[in-house]
Formats: C-alpha cells, sequence, structure tokens
C-alpha cells in the first residue's frame, strides 16, 4: 500500500505542477475570476461525490459553516483568483516557481499567529533563503527584456500568503472540531463555488470553448484533476504516509512548472530562475529541518522534566 501512496504522491506533484501552464492557457480567453469559476465547478463533483461514497457529510456540520467559509475564501478563492492573475501577467515557469514559497509564508503566518511556533536558527536561514529566492525572481532592479511583472510577482505572493493564513486558520478554529478532512474540504470547495459564482462576470465565459486547449485545460486540468482529484490523492497521502510526508509534495510542482514552460510552451530559461528555485526549495528544507530540530528538542526537554 505504500508504494501506492508514493505513486499517488508523485502524482499529485505533477498535477499540480501543470495547473500554471493551463491557467495560461485559459486565461488568453477569459478572466482570472472566470477561470476560477470554471476550475470550482469542475472540480467540486469528484470531491462531493467522494465525500458521498464515504457518507462523511453530516447536517450537524452547518453549525460550523462560518469556519467552513473563511476557509473557502482563504486557500481556495482569493489564493486561486491571485495564482489565475499572477500567471496572466507572468510565464507559467515563473508563476510555478513563486508557488513554491507556500511554506515560507505558511511559517511566517504561524509564527506571528500561532504561539506555539519557535525560532530558531535554521529556520531563520530557511526564511531568509527562501524570501531571496522569491526576489531573485521579482528582480525589482532589471529593466527592459530583463524586467519581470511585479503585480504578478505581488499576487503570487498574495495567493501564497492566503494559503498560509488558512493553514493557521485552520490549526486553531478547525482541526479540533471532529470533522473528516474528505468533509471539510467538500464544504470548503463548495462553498468557494457559491461564492466565486456570485461574485464573478459570466460575460463572454463561453469563449473558452473556440479553444479545445484552454477548455480542456480548465475542466480537466484545473477542475476535475488540479482539484477534485489531487484534493482527493492528497488526503490519501496524508492517511498513508502522514502530514509530514504530504506536506513535501510541494517541492515538486515549482519543477514540473519550470521544466513544463522550457519544453512545452518554449519560455526562456534564464541563470536567475535556477538559482532562484534552489533559493527557495532550499529554505523550505531548511525551515523543515529547523521544525524537526525544534520537536527533538522539545521532546528531549519533557524527558528531562520526566
Amino acid at each position: 500500500m505504500k508504494n501506492i501512496a508514493y505513486l499517488a504522491f508523485a502524482l499529485l506533484g505533477l498535477i499540480w505542477g501543470t495547473n500554471f501552464m493551463f491557467m495560461k492557457w485559459a486565461v488568453e480567453w477569459i478572466s482570472p475570476a472566470q477561470i476560477v469559476l470554471l476550475r470550482m465547478g469542475f472540480g467540486f463533483l469528484p470531491i462531493l461525490v467522494y465525500a458521498l461514497m464515504r457518507r462523511a457529510l453530516s447536517w450537524g456540520h452547518l453549525r460550523y459553516a462560518h469556519h467552513f467559509l473563511i476557509m473557502a475564501l482563504l486557500a481556495t478563492v482569493v489564493c486561486y483568483y491571485c495564482y489565475a492573475k499572477g500567471t496572466a501577467l507572468l510565464l507559467s515557469s515563473v508563476a510555478g516557481l513563486l508557488s513554491g514559497a507556500i511554506p515560507l509564508f505558511t511559517f511566517v503566518c504561524a509564527l506571528l499567529f500561532l504561539r506555539e511556533e519557535k525560532l530558531n536558527a535554521w529556520m531563520t536561514a530557511g526564511v531568509l533563503l527562501g524570501f531571496v529566492g522569491v526576489l531573485l525572481i521579482a528582480r525589482p532592479w532589471a529593466s527592459g527584456d530583463a524586467a519581470i511583472s511585479v503585480p504578478g510577482v505581488l499576487y503570487m505572493v498574495l495567493g501564497s500568503l492566503s494559503v498560509g493564513c488558512s493553514f493557521v486558520y485552520a490549526k486553531r478554529f478547525v482541526t479540533g472540531l471532529n470533522i473528516s478532512p474528505v468533509a471539510l474540504c467538500t464544504y470548503q470547495i463548495g462553498l468557494a463555488l457559491l461564492v466565486i459564482a456570485l461574485v464573478s462576470d459570466w460575460s463572454g465565459i463561453g469563449r473558452i470553448s473556440q479553444s479545445p486547449k484552454a477548455m480542456l485545460g480548465v475542466s480537466l486540468g484545473l477542475g476535475m484533476l488540479g482539484t477534485g482529484v489531487a484534493y482527493i490523492l492528497y488526503y490519501f497521502i496524508v492517511e498513508k504516509l502522514g502530514a509530514v510526508v504530504a506536506a513535501s509534495v510541494t517541492y515538486i510542482p515549482p519543477v514540473v512548472a519550470l521544466l513544463m514552460g522550457i519544453f512545452i510552451a518554449g519560455e526562456p530559461l534564464h541563470g536567475m530562475d535556477l538559482l532562484a528555485i534552489a533559493a527557495i526549495l532550499g529554505g523550505v528544507y531548511l525551515l523543515q529541518m529547523g521544525r524537526r530540530s525544534g520537536q527533538q528538542t522539545g521532546l528531549r526537554a519533557t524527558v528531562i522534566a520526566k
């Protein structure tokens, strides 16, 4: 069973890494908000079917609807919109590289709002190195052909920050509710679909049907696979391999996005981009090392105290 879980791990990283290419195809035909709307629409169905098969949903969960709504906004609506908007302004490979900074923003949010997070030397080095990587991608000092859209970078940063805040919110208010992850995911995506459907401008959304490639990218790539199947795979990995291993899947999508941008979209590869991805992923690695070191220190202190 573990072999299947590791296969699911690799597949999940591949699926999430392709999202930026699919968004780039779609943004040529419809707006970022419409991309999110279609993505949620096609992604919600497999999640709902899976939750019903698991009998994970309950009317009694409605009393926590306010928590589900906040998670829908932070982890889905804001994040997906910012990523779609950022990808529209950047190369798909660059947008994918920036998504690798999610663990850094998650840690910063946890450090600010969760008192149990304590900073050590490894964590400090990881955060600093990761943000150096983000700076190398943004290159605010560059001009001309070497310049990168700063608004595009800011949208990607805001999307990653939104995801980071969602993890902190879930830690404080959701994980103690004793509701299965499958049910939480279903409520989150369902409410996100409702919110984006209410605030989106539907005019011209049918234009995407003029491009079979873009339509397949949104419906199958971003929707059914990138949202529906991806969440199911994620929770399967958490169940079989644990949350720590599942979280390390974030190493894969930036690399996949970079390779797809180069070999499929024909986007240029700059040495600075390679340095940036090395810095971001290296920062994430140091951050995880620092967390493990902190946990071991805390464990030793507890044993000594006993």
